[in-house]
């Protein structure tokens, strides 16, 4: 019996992302592709149901979502305690944006909101160091990305492997099978720029040029493709 990737959902895409692209669900699985050909499972992280044990699953991707790790949320609180079981029992686990953050909160580092401000849009990314999920030849590393929480004190054993203008841990490796990216791999162009319209006049407010944030957009290629390399590298559905 096969092992199903899950895919653990903690909020929903923007509206108009999702009539374009569909839930997270849907654009996690479009963006990992051919690099796995087994089992899926959708896991609802606010359900009140219990989480799978290790020996359930064949890895883990964590969602991003409009919540804040720093509410502390009786549900936040319940996730983080399973990704760290799942962490010590050796499962692979990729953290989006807010998964992202979970993971460093889990595993003993500090969420908070960027003193430096909000990030969105495509940007580029400095890649500091070399690994198997980021494409050694993809350069510039774009990104696609809307946050404004950051993992702010990394865990310890956390190795950052690159960095954008406003958030120094932006890709980290916080284990052997465990990875977390600030930005959305899941978003091509036309979830980026649904982001930025339902958000214009929150950025327009904060002083961002939105209609020169929208002409730079594009699929960022390079970001997409480490959900599919880590899935490649690590997840094995047997």
């Amino acid at each position: 019996m096969t092992r199903p990737l899950v895919i653990l959902v903690t909020g929903e895409p923007v509206a108009p992302a999702r009539a374009a692209r569909g839930s997270f669900f849907d654009m996690i699985r479009r963006a990992v592709g051919d690099a796995y050909a087994g089992g899926w499972r959708e896991l609802d992280a606010k359900g009140d149901g219990p989480f799978p044990v290790s020996g359930e699953l064949s890895g883990v991707i964590v969602t991003g979502s409009s919540a804040s790790v720093t509410e502390r949320a009786p549900w936040i609180l319940r996730t983080e305690a399973w990704l760290a079981a799942l962490v010590r029992d050796g499962t692979p686990v990729f953290g989006i944006c807010f998964g992202h953050q979970l993971l460093g909160q889990a595993l003993g580092g500090l969420v908070a909101q960027n003193p430096l401000g909000r990030q969105m849009g495509t940007l580029e990314a400095e890649i500091t160091g070399e690994d198997p999920v980021l494409d050694p030849d993809a350069r510039p590393f774009s990104v696609n990305t809307t946050h404004r929480d950051v993992v702010q004190r990394l865990p310890e054993g956390a190795r950052v492997l690159g960095r954008t203008e406003k958030d120094p841990h932006a890709f980290v490796r916080f284990g052997p099978k465990v990875f977390g990216v600030q930005g959305h791999p899941e978003f091509d162009a036309v979830t980026m720029r649904a982001y930025v319209e339902s958000r214009r006049a929150i950025l327009e407010g904060e002083g961002f040029d939105v209609d020169a944030m929208l002409a730079g957009v594009h699929d960022a290629l390079p970001g997409r493709s480490v959900l599919s390399r880590f899935v490649r590298e690590h997840v094995r559905d047997a």
